[in-house]
């Protein structure tokens, strides 16, 4: 059972995904808040109870904290709780935040309900989730700010042969315990093999190296 907290400024719209998501079997509403002050305040209520969440089901614009803000606190504080974001809208800056803030993904809220609940199902194993048309505006936003190309392309194949065994493997979506037991490696040889990653690459997160390895074919 995956247990979903849902953070949406507006009760109709809250109302009409609970009634949705919990049509599927394996999903389970643990709680709802309508904005992100309210959300983090749940996460932290419910945290090491049967009610604990698997997923923040998240909207961006709200009112007195807004679900970029909310993301980048959740993060600092909950790491290993996936928030994936479900908007109206589909601004660059908007999706670039909440990516580099540690959302796991960003659909818009057109997205036919059997999408969101495999985006649900498929964040909570830790994959990356971006609805179509917004992966080239994240790539394009995430990466204006880095070295030139022609650099960055050299520095990648700089890489030792293992650090590019483990950047295709982040780009697939595995955790680190799963690429120590792919590569037949301890996981604390993965975490330093990721750290050392990027910080070559200069990125912040596993979010960008994964779109990196994926924009430059290394899968």
């Amino acid at each position: 059972m995956i247990r979903i907290l849902l953070v949406d400024d507006q009760t109709i719209i809250r109302q009409g995904l609970r009634s949705l998501l919990e049509s599927q079997a394996d999903f389970q509403i643990v709680g709802e808040a309508e904005n992100g002050k309210i959300a983090i305040a749940l996460v932290e209520q419910l945290y090491d109870t049967p009610e604990q969440p698997d997923l923040i089901l998240m909207d961006v614009r709200m009112p007195i904290m807004d679900g970029v803000a909310a993301i980048k606190k959740l993060s600092e504080k909950f790491s290993s709780l996936p928030v994936l974001v479900l908007s109206t809208f589909d601004d660059d800056e908007y999706i670039t935040q909440a990516m580099q803030f540690g959302a796991k993904g960003y659909l818009l809220k057109d997205t036919a309900i059997e999408e969101i609940a495999s985006a649900i199902r498929t964040a909570t194993k830790g994959y990356t989730q971006l609805g179509p048309g917004l992966f080239q505006k994240f790539l394009t936003r995430s990466f204006q700010y880095n070295f030139p190309s022609e650099e960055l392309s050299q520095t990648l194949q700089a890489l030792s042969p293992r650090e590019k065994e483990v950047l295709s493997l982040i780009a697939k979506g595995a955790s680190n315990k799963e690429i120590a037991q792919e590569l037949y490696i301890s996981e604390r040889t993965v975490k330093a093999h990721v750290t050392s990653i990027l910080s070559q690459l200069n990125l912040r997160d596993r979010t960008q190296a994964a779109i990196l390895a994926t924009q430059y074919r290394l899968l």
